[in-house]
């Protein structure tokens, strides 16, 4: 029974991890706009032979924007319904709480697709955001820790029970 509430509180600080992320992107909108358009436009570092990738356009830096909230927000409510779910199952069987544990799953599964894709991919692959000294301690090194430690939570709370 203890592993289980330890399990459920490890899905409840992701929700917390994505909804305190969404409102502080909503709150200073501008800065999320910002790190956004810093990773689009390269400007953060020397021009590379593929800094024609660059970009400032307003759409493309507003939908990395919202891909961003609109992942957090659906981390965050999988996580949750997943908590409540888990909470629910906590005292019956191993089936029943492993099956319990599908949308926290889920859940870390979209923030791992979250943080793989708009950082790892996109903004340090596409973007060449490694090159820039500012922006991988601030952008990159930040995305990894969150998708190491949900990974390894996701792995820890997935783990089948005898």
């Amino acid at each position: 029974m203890m592993l289980r509430i330890i399990k459920i509180l490890l899905i409840l600080s992701i929700a917390a991890w994505a909804l305190l992320g969404v409102m502080g992107n909503l709150v200073d909108w501008a800065g999320t706009m910002g790190a956004v358009e810093a990773a689009t436009s390269m400007s953060t570092f020397d021009p590379a032979p593929t800094s024609g990738r660059a970009t400032t356009n307003g759409a493309v830096i507003l939908l990395g924007a919202v891909f961003i909230v609109l992942l957090k927000i659906a981390t965050g409510a999988l996580c949750l319904f997943g908590a409540w779910q888990m909470w629910g199952a906590r005292g019956g069987d191993a089936a029943d709480f492993a099956k319990a544990k599908t949308y926290a799953l889920a859940g870390c599964g979209v923030a791992l697709f979250m943080l793989f894709a708009g950082w790892i991919v996109i903004a340090e692959t596409w973007f060449e955001m490694w090159r820039s000294p500012v922006m991988i301690d601030l952008a990159l090194n930040s995305a990894f820790r969150y998708a190491s430690m949900i990974g390894v939570m996701a792995l820890f709370v997935g783990a089948r029970e005898e």
